[in-house]
């Protein structure tokens, strides 16, 4: 690919892969924003190509976000302790598609010619990241979780750089990948740390509430979370006289909890918004909430601690490699978060989010310690770390 230069100066290029969930993409994306602003303030320009799978989330938020996008061939490797189901048809087939991703990605890097390529996990990083090997293009790569996901192990050996989300991440690494890592944090999309409680009481129309009372925050992700929707619904005229609450259930859960709060005396009604689906006014919930309850994904730690929001986590037990539980397990043992692991009970919820609601000081102990463990300079850590592995590259 040809370069031109913008005033004489030639652009940063930067190659971004990884994707399939929010939890890789958007600290993707973040990255890039963060870098382009970055750049500009120096007077330089930043060009990027996506190199993703066409079903994932990052082929929609990637052009969205003018990012010029590329897929290439993948496979998703089917997890299990048993090694005759890690052999199972589903799984050989997929891997068989691995190399002719290398090959794909291998053709787009050559052509491209990016100072960095940038793996932020899922499985489309497995290719993309090895071809950036065989390329001799510096590979960062970043991890969210606590421990490294599937993607980034078997990437560990070929990056220049592991960018790792938490301490506590160093004493699981090799001793090789330990010699190459720096911990950055997970970029967390700046609007989150912008909000406003009064404005999430004015788009939401939440002229009921009791401004002298905590608000609890509850969701379970963009489509709802059972598990969390139905331990809300058993607790909802106790957590209601306790408090307020915002209530973002998922679109298709909506009548049936809607339904159930038509029995509430009125003043309960009056504290209880219920929504599928929160949108651009979520950094002002969040600013208005005292205690979330959700479930424990690496973006969402990420986002909570940042803003120092006491929490209450349901992780999800499907998650890959049980990482939102180990997730969860981790905040609490830094008395940063509760965690509620397993078959959650009404009772086990009201023990964890009551004695929060009830004190106070109880919920500022634990901001302190969120805030401790949150680093909302993430974005602007992990953009030093690519621009060093540029210049060292």
């Amino acid at each position: 690919m040809e370069q031109f230069q913008v005033n004489g100066v030639e652009p940063f290029r930067l190659v971004v892969t990884g994707g399939g969930t929010g939890g890789h993409t958007y600290p993707a994306l973040t990255a890039v924003r963060t870098l382009q602003a970055r750049l500009a303030a120096e007077g330089r320009v930043l060009e990027t190509l996506w190199i993703g799978t066409a079903d994932g989330l990052e082929a929609r938020v990637a052009p969205a976000a003018g990012i010029p996008f590329t897929t290439v061939a993948t496979g998703k490797i089917r997890r299990s302790k048993n090694p005759i189901k890690l052999a199972s048809p589903a799984n050989v087939k997929d891997m068989a598609r691995v190399p002719l991703g290398v090959i794909q990605a291998r053709k787009a890097i050559d052509r491209f010619r990016p100072d960095v390529v940038l793996a932020t996990g899922g499985y489309v990083a497995v290719p993309a990241g090895l071809a950036a090997r065989m390329c001799h293009r510096p590979l960062v790569l970043h991890e969210q979780t606590v421990r490294l996901g599937l993607a980034n192990r078997k990437l560990a050996a070929s990056a220049a750089r592991i960018c790792v989300s938490s301490e506590s991440t160093l004493d699981l690494l090799s001793e090789s990948a330990r010699q190459v890592a720096v911990v950055t944090g997970n970029p967390v999309r700046p609007e989150v740390l912008t909000g406003h409680a009064d404005k999430a009481v004015q788009a939401l129309r939440l002229w009921g509430f009791d401004r002298q009372l905590p608000t609890v925050y509850v969701t379970g992700g963009a489509q709802g979370a059972q598990q969390i929707n139905e331990l809300i619904g058993d607790v909802l005229p106790w957590l209601l006289a306790m408090a307020n609450v915002v209530h973002q259930c998922g679109p298709d859960n909506v009548g049936g909890l809607r339904a159930r709060a038509a029995r509430l005396p009125a003043e309960l009604q009056g504290r209880y918004h219920l929504t599928g689906f929160v949108g651009p006014e979520l950094p002002d919930v969040l600013a208005l909430a005292d205690v979330v309850v959700s479930r424990s994904g690496a973006g969402t730690l990420a986002e909570l601690t940042a803003l120092g929001k006491p929490a209450v986590f349901v992780p999800l037990a499907s998650s890959a490699g049980n990482e939102q539980a180990h997730n969860a397990r981790h905040l609490e043992q830094a008395g940063a978060a509760v965690a509620l692991v397993g078959e959650v009970t009404a009772d086990e919820l009201r023990s964890a989010v009551g004695p929060l609601l009830a004190d106070a000081h109880l919920r500022w102990a634990m901001v302190e310690r969120a805030r401790a463990y949150g680093r909302p300079d993430a974005a602007d850590r992990l953009v030093d770390v690519i621009l060093s592995a540029a210049a060292s590259g």
